[in-house]
């Protein structure tokens, strides 16, 4: 999910503040994402006609210099950029960097580690300078930070690899029902009477399934972990570098409820204000989001305010692509 970039996690929906401009020196922000929560519309945001395109469009950052890059946001209804957004731009930004150097799809990430900061503001371009850490026989490291200004957004560092041979195994997929026959979110939505529906359904490039019920309204499954199925709504190109990047936009989302589930929480909660902190990856594979693929997720531990979201993603096929962990602040607002 989002962050401070943009931390809601499911509705990209924030409760606060939502006309201000963003506080570029504030700590994490709290959110809500909740259906019945205040929508903090910005004034002349409207839902974009091809939210994929202009998804392929933003990742689709130019080179200022060897090392610095330009890129666009996606407009939010809150007017704050999405941080899986951001963090998928960080590895557009390392892996061109790596390219140059080792030629196209030689190298492949392997492993992210990114802190979110503060927020970024959707309708400014957000400037990425990459830090060439490390460029060995196998291996090659990068630091990535974000930029509005001279504020930094993001901070990551990301780790690419030579394809290799070696030890080889994983985690079996679990069995669960197909994406097929489950309901979309615009079917689990169709009753209900509300405008941010519109941004749920429409303005986002991901086709959600949750195997469980998912977290809006007052019923749902209180269970210590859930899978969902996700896919990109357009065909993304076999660029594996771009693969890399959409897997981890597309991680963004979700993984915080597992942590609300335990609890019994809903994103129509109006106490709820959760904020993303750090997110990492892990890509066991080289990606492939052409396909449906299923998120498996669970919330290991909460405390002092923080829960803890793990997840898997496999391929439909039943390959394992990707682990992910990220911690969240998650607080319930007193009164």
């Amino acid at each position: 999910m989002g962050t401070a970039v943009v931390v809601v996690i499911e509705c990209g929906l924030v409760t606060d503040n939502a006309q201000q401009k963003p506080d570029q020196n504030a700590a994490p922000r709290e959110e809500s994402s909740g259906i019945t929560s205040d929508l903090g519309h910005r004034s002349g945001y409207q839902l974009p006609e091809d939210p994929f395109g202009q998804l392929l469009e933003v990742l689709d950052i130019r080179a200022l210099g060897a090392n610095t890059f330009m890129g666009q946001s996606q407009p939010q209804p809150n007017g704050r950029a999405f941080g899986g957004q951001v963090l998928a731009q960080c590895i557009m930004a390392a892996g061109r960097t790596v390219d140059e150097i080792h030629g196209e799809g030689e190298r492949h990430i392997h492993s992210l580690h990114g802190y979110f900061l503060r927020p970024a503001d959707s309708s400014r371009e957000i400037r990425f300078e990459v830090e060439r850490m490390r460029d060995g026989r196998s291996f090659s490291a990068r630091r990535v930070h974000a930029y509005q200004d001279d504020r930094v957004l993001l901070s990551m560092i990301t780790s690419f690899q030579e394809p290799a041979g070696g030890l080889d195994h994983q985690e079996q997929m679990p069995n669960v029902p197909r994406p097929e026959e489950l309901p979309s979110i615009a079917e689990l939505l169709k009753d209900v009477d509300d405008p941010r529906v519109a941004f749920l359904v429409r303005g986002r490039p991901v086709d959600m399934r949750w195997v469980d019920s998912p977290l809006y309204g007052k019923e749902f499954a209180r269970n210590d972990r859930q899978s969902v199925w996700v896919r990109f709504t357009g065909e993304m190109p076999t660029d594996p570098l771009l693969n890399a990047a959409a897997t981890a936009y597309m991680s963004d989302y979700t993984l915080l409820e597992p942590v609300l589930r335990r609890h019994g929480i809903s994103w129509s909660d109006p106490r709820l204000r959760p904020a993303s902190l750090d997110h990492a990856m892990w890509f066991h594979r080289v990606p492939r989001v052409g396909e449906w693929m299923l998120y498996t997720q669970s919330s290991p531990s909460a405390q002092s305010g923080r829960g803890l979201g793990v997840g898997r993603l496999f391929h439909e096929d039943g390959t394992l692509m990707a682990s992910v962990a990220q911690e969240g602040m998650v607080r319930l607002k007193e009164g």
